[in-house]
């Protein structure tokens, strides 16, 4: 299995840190200093998860080295949807007008990225398709409370595409060499570290600290896991892209792997945390810069306590 290409888009609208202080008197500094976040992406008018993902979308379509009709699989992501109907997944079919192909949209809090390749992974291995279109997108804006102090200031927007091939199709697809995803809702306070809902507070997380502590852990040890299962060892690695939440958690994950802060991607202090978006993003914001051999890490973590990590050879 092989990522062909991948693409994203984020919306035109900065959010500095000041904008904050001026709601609940939070600074510049002191969000900084927590997060590493600066600035993050906001939706404008007339835009939402869809519109994300299909902005996405028309970013990958260029790039493509087959004719995008030739899907016969779409996955969506999104923990922050639009239409819990009609999803992102249906909107790109409708949009590339594919009929008779496999549409679905999951959701794992912000590792569900992994969660749509596994997906892929699955009817690849069945034999009921052999490229997909793999789209994840969040509206976290739309959901969290600005006013609280606690993770009001962690939230951006953005959204990726990805084009999955059971075969390459350029000597520039890069090989996924193995995907894991599991679940860790049965320890510490994973129903109730991060809680999104719509009709009770929005977007709140009430033990931050758990899930700080439990997101360390676990993306450090299943991308250790992945890298020596796979013959290799930590200083193989030429990149780690972890889940986009916050920049303590990313270099923690550094410090317990070995790995040095160079060999990190990350897009935190510009676009916040990005949901289930954020290591796509950060996978296509970087792509140009691989070089050919290159193994990359690929680390989540979501609320519910679901993590996961793919290992790539560029």
């Amino acid at each position: 299995m092989f990522i062909h290409h991948v693409a994203h888009y984020l919306p035109p609208t900065v959010v500095p840190n000041s904008y904050f202080t001026a709601i609940n008197g939070l600074t510049d500094e002191w969000i900084q200093s927590r997060t590493g976040i600066r600035e993050r992406r906001k939706v404008g008018p007339g835009e939402n998860t869809n519109t994300m993902a299909l902005s996405a979308l028309d970013a990958l379509l260029p790039g493509l080295g087959f004719d995008p009709g030739s899907f016969d699989l779409i996955v969506g992501g999104t923990y922050t949807p639009w239409d819990t109907i009609a999803t992102l997944a249906h909107q790109a079919q409708n949009k590339l007008n594919i009929s008779n192909i496999p549409v679905l949209s999951v959701s794992t809090a912000c590792s569900t990225f992994l969660n749509c390749m596994e997906i892929v992974e699955g009817y690849f291995a069945m034999g009921k398709a052999t490229r997909a279109l793999v789209l994840v997108a969040d509206h976290n804006t739309a959901y969290a409370n600005e006013h609280d102090e606690k993770a009001g200031h962690l939230w951006g927007d953005g959204a990726a595409a990805v084009a999955v091939v059971k075969e390459a199709v350029s000597e520039n697809d890069i090989r996924i060499v193995e995907l894991t995803t599991a679940g860790a809702a049965n320890v510490g306070k994973a129903l109730d570290g991060v809680l999104l809902r719509p009709l009770d507070g929005g977007c709140i997380m009430p033990n931050g600290r758990d899930v700080f502590l439990n997101a360390c852990q676990y993306m450090a040890q299943v991308s250790k896991d992945i890298v020596l299962r796979n013959g290799l060892t930590i200083s193989d690695v030429d990149y780690l892209i972890p889940h986009q939440a916050n920049q303590r958690i990313s270099l923690n994950v550094l410090e317990q792997l070995g790995i040095p802060i160079e060999k990190l991607l990350s897009n935190i202090p510009y676009l916040g945390n990005t949901g289930c978006a954020g290591c796509a993003i950060a996978l296509s914001e970087n792509r140009s810069r691989f070089q050919k051999g290159n193994n990359i890490v690929l680390t989540v973590f979501g609320g519910g306590y679901s993590y996961g990590s793919m290992l790539l050879e560029a």
